[in-house]
């Protein structure tokens, strides 16, 4: 029996799965991150050493095991160079006979759909979207932050949530719930308390990401500031989709738009409405809520000719 190894490091975790061609999982783990744009290239391989060796222990495998196949979706792997130093990097360390590396978001795209005409897009930690077409093509975006234009992350959304908040509270702003939502969510008086406790240490930097889903929260109590960052957010994502799209000429035939992330995952209403209205009529829109690691797995189920019935399997498995 065939056996494969599937990884989905994100920019705040990383998943690791064992499996076999008939779809059974074998083991599943979990740590950090392993962006080597966030903590280097050598301490990211050293995280997924160690999630792959303890992923072979609770499987019962031996540590020396080589898979048939590696599927590895990492975050980072954004520019061709990267891609090429990251599938060079994986294959030194002697996990499999064949191994694909790619950007995470291609994980999430499977995960959402097997549709031949398909575009994912990921919102949490940061933003992106891949497409593929029915006959192979491929197109994405660089997301490396504001100088690949990227927006709408949940880091950029927290960030706004902070600015829209001080402004508030010093009176450059318009008035918004924010203004004593942000320094309540962190037990503090204020905005001035909130913007000195960043500024020296007292609050990590990456704690703003926390502050996303008040957006959303009084977005959908009427809170105008929240709303426009709801509608902006949605305005982003058709506008990524519309590109994508049109680069591979899928825009008019039916396509299936996966989101998932963090930020899309829990469903608010406002937001997936939003998105829903700016899509053509040939689109099936769905939110992944199955964690991207399964898209992995699947692909080497893909690259296995596995049968429909090992699939299944593996959905049963894997899926929330």
């Amino acid at each position: 029996m065939r056996l494969y190894l599937a990884v989905d490091g994100g920019g705040s975790k990383t998943d690791v799965v064992i499996g076999d061609e008939a779809g059974r999982l074998l083991a599943v783990t979990q740590g950090p991150s392993t962006c080597h744009q966030m903590i280097g290239l050598p301490e990211a391989l050293r995280r997924l050493r160690k999630l792959v060796f303890s992923a072979l222990a609770r499987s019962g495998l031996p540590d020396t095991t080589v898979f048939d196949r590696a599927e590895c979706y990492l975050s980072g792997a954004d520019f061709p160079p990267e891609v090429t130093m990251l599938t060079s990097a994986v294959t030194s360390l002697g996990w499999a006979r064949s191994i694909r590396v790619a950007n995470d978001t291609y994980a999430v795209l499977r995960a959402g759909t097997a549709a031949p005409n398909a575009i994912g897009i990921v919102c949490g930690t940061g933003i992106n979207c891949v497409a593929r077409a029915a006959d192979g093509r491929t197109t994405g975006f660089w997301s490396v932050g504001e100088i690949s234009g990227d927006w709408g992350s949940g880091w950029s959304l927290g960030s706004l949530a902070l600015w829209h908040a001080m402004r508030e509270h010093d009176g450059r702003g318009p008035s918004t719930v924010l203004g004593t939502a942000v320094p309540a969510h962190f037990g503090l008086p204020d905005m001035d308390a909130v913007v000195a406790a960043f500024h020296f240490g007292q609050i990590a930097s990456e704690r703003r990401q926390e502050l996303t889903p008040l957006i959303f929260t009084h977005a959908a109590d009427g809170d105008a500031v929240c709303a426009s960052l709801v509608s902006r957010l949605a305005e982003e994502i058709v506008t990524l989709v519309t590109v994508a799209g049109r680069r591979l000429s899928i825009l008019d035939s039916p396509h299936t738009v996966a989101l998932g992330g963090g930020v899309i995952r829990p469903r608010h209403p406002m937001l997936l409405e939003l998105i829903r209205d700016g899509l053509p009529a040939t689109t099936t829109m769905t939110v992944v809520h199955s964690p991207p690691v399964l898209g992995a797995a699947l692909y080497a189920l893909d690259w296995f000719g596995a049968l429909p019935a090992a699939h299944e399997r593996l959905h049963a498995a894997l899926a929330d």
